[in-house]
């Protein structure tokens, strides 16, 4: 999954989210954001709302009002813990809100489910007819591991191969299962 992350200061989410799957690119500020999403296709964007230049709410806006944009689900990140600001972003388009300073996993469980929301939105109405039975036992068990965050080494070095034939497994699955990346994949997985 390609994550926008818009904060001016971005360092410890740029270096975590990586280890959870997500491809990040970051954006000092609202006007960087928009130039990033004229360039490139991004699954989420994590706003921050306080920045220089263009502020989160002003980004929010821009996003919301572009015909290519107005449906990427978008995460707002403030200090401000005020009710009132809270719902103003919500009624604005944002798509949850969450408070700084976060832990971690809070902010993921949050990703992932304004991600399998927006995939629910977007995918027909009739119900796919998809199964995990086309994978082999050695992806199903790749799929078991990636599905509880560990990186393709550390799922080399527990089913006894090499790196490079997790990513063999990982490139089957994907194909089988007509996804791009990870995350996609496990999200199909525990949907089944």
């Amino acid at each position: 999954m390609n994550v926008l992350l818009v904060d001016d200061n971005s360092k410890y989410l740029k270096d975590a989210l990586p280890f959870y799957g997500y491809e990040v690119e970051t954006a000092g500020d609202g006007i960087q954001a928009l130039k990033a999403l004229e360039k490139k296709v991004f699954d989420i964007v994590l706003l921050d709302v306080m920045m220089p230049n263009m502020d989160g709410w002003q980004t929010l806006k821009a996003i919301r009002s572009n015909e290519d944009t107005k449906h990427l689900p978008v995460i707002m990140l403030t200090a401000v813990n005020e009710d009132q600001k809270m719902v103003s972003g919500l009624k604005n388009g944002a798509d949850d809100y969450i408070v700084k300073p976060f832990i971690l996993p809070n902010l993921l469980a949050r990703m992932e489910a304004v991600l399998r929301r927006s995939v629910r939105q977007s995918e027909p109405k009739t119900k796919k007819n998809i199964s995990l039975t086309p994978l082999t036992a050695k992806e199903k068990e790749v799929l078991e591991l990636v599905s509880q965050g560990f990186s393709n080494k550390e799922i080399a070095d527990k089913i006894y191969v090499r790196e490079v034939t997790v990513k063999t497994h990982l490139n089957s699955i994907f194909k089988k299962l007509k996804v791009t990346n990870r995350t996609q994949a496990v999200l199909l997985a525990k949907q089944i």
